[in-house]
């Protein structure tokens, strides 16, 4: 998890778009060696295996695939319904977020990206990965994904936005990751749903830049259109998702 930590050095440091260039670089050497590649040699397989590596079909993509989407989905449309409940602290979810250091708007959307790349990569192989695949082998899959869930959610109490509501959020976020990567077997679509999840986590609730959510408590402006849509979407995308996990659970 330290390796999460390097794109903010890269950022201030080197400043866009050289810090993005790095990262990637950082990146691709990160993910070679978790995959087993490296020294030490005897410690290979071991890495291989707490990284999940294998081949899949085509099949497994096309799943893996809507699954990373539909979990993406899934977190936004909750986050949305969440502030129908509750005002939407946007100050709060700003706060430690502010890329106007960076220029211009293409090279803050392009830092968006790679801090989505840069998390979804690490902590997925960190928790998903490395904390996750030796607890399955030790106590089974169920206590792997709740203790990694438990603590992934722990991590991210640290945040300004890290509100009593956003508990539950954070914590099945982690647990349909957790189920993604067991029933797939491999992180690659645990990466894929969090980073687009991210993207849309940096770029519109945290930064601001693509927007900031507008819309008002249900308690003050009543049940509305937008309110029935979000929790249809909601409720679309976690069933995407369940289905795609089972598809790939059945062909693994």
């Amino acid at each position: 998890m330290i390796a999460a930590n390097v794109w903010l050095l890269f950022l201030l440091k080197l400043r866009m778009p050289a810090a993005a260039v790095a990262e990637l670089a950082f990146l691709s050497l990160y993910v070679a060696w978790a995959a087993g590649r490296g020294p030490p040699q005897k410690l290979r397989a071991t890495r291989a295996d707490y990284f999940r590596v294998r081949s899949l079909s085509r099949t497994q993509w096309f799943w893996g695939v809507i699954a990373a989407v539909s979990f993406a989905a899934t977190i936004h449309a909750a986050l949305a319904f969440l502030f129908r409940l509750v005002p939407f602290p946007a100050a709060a979810f700003h706060r430690g977020y502010d890329f106007s250091f960076i220029g211009s708007s293409s090279m803050q959307w392009l830092a968006c990206i790679v801090s989505a790349l840069s998390a979804g990569v690490c902590e997925e192989t960190g928790f998903r990965g490395y904390m996750q695949r030796p607890i399955e082998h030790r106590h089974g899959p169920i206590v792997a994904i709740l203790i990694s869930s438990v603590l992934f959610t722990l991590l991210h109490l640290t945040k300004d936005w890290a509100l009593v509501g956003m508990v539950p959020i954070v914590f099945g976020a982690g647990v349909l990751l957790g189920t993604l990567a067991r029933a797939s077997g491999t992180l690659v679509f645990c990466m894929l749903g969090h980073w687009i999840m991210d993207i849309g986590l940096f770029a519109y609730w945290w930064t601001q830049i693509a927007g900031t959510f507008s819309q008002r408590p249900i308690f003050e402006v009543g049940v509305d259109l937008f309110f029935i849509t979000e929790c249809g979407a909601f409720a679309l995308a976690l069933s995407l998702t369940f289905m795609a996990i089972g598809r790939l659970r059945r062909l693994s």
